[in-house]
């Protein structure tokens, strides 16, 4: 599991159009349904990856402070499960449940959302305003497995403030973790 950084992504790029299915539910949405009018929250995610693991209650924690605010939080795995089995959607779905998350858990099988995306690893954090432009790209904060440094979700919470507030977002860093498992 070898250290990944996200590449930059271009500011004010539109938000790749999906539909992918819900590990938690069982239907298949498009982001058009998923979506928000006021902040989208796209999320790069797995089960297996230790700095998912590492943040894992601080972001379920973080999603219900903010999903009464109008923010829209969507997950996708995109590791390939044949390799690596316990990011198989029952397992995505079990591991939602334990955790607490509340929000929808994609499994993008193709990895062409996450292609599209420009998604190199997990976590990776994605917001797009209300018109579906993004805004922000970038890490949770600056705490890692091994660090002891506190997960606090500052740099992703720091974000989520400014876009409710309309306002530029100024820091932006990139996000570190394991890298998607991609199909050979």
């Amino acid at each position: 599991m070898g250290l990944t950084y996200s590449k930059t992504t271009l500011i004010g790029m539109q938000a790749p159009v999906f539909m992918l299915p819900d590990t938690v539910s069982g239907q298949s949405f498009s982001l058009a349904q998923l979506c928000s009018d006021r902040v989208t929250a796209v999320m790069f995610i797995c089960n297996h990856c230790p700095y998912v693991k590492h943040i894992e209650k601080q972001l379920a924690d973080l999603v219900k402070e903010y999903q009464p605010k109008g923010v829209s939080f969507i997950a996708i795995s995109a590791n390939d499960a044949q390799s690596y089995p316990q990011d198989a959607p029952d397992k995505l779905r079990q591991y939602a449940a334990n955790v607490g998350y509340t929000f929808p858990y994609l499994y993008d099988e193709t990895q062409q959302v996450a292609k599209a995306y420009g998604a190199e690893c997990t976590p990776e954090f994605y917001l797009f305003d209300k018109v579906l432009s993004c805004i922000y790209h970038g890490r949770f904060d600056d705490s890692s497995p091994g660090k002891t440094t506190p997960v606090t979700g500052n740099d992703f919470r720091a974000a989520l403030d400014a876009a409710l507030l309309d306002k530029l977002i100024n820091e932006q860093y990139p996000a570190m973790g394991c890298n998607i498992k991609w199909k050979s």
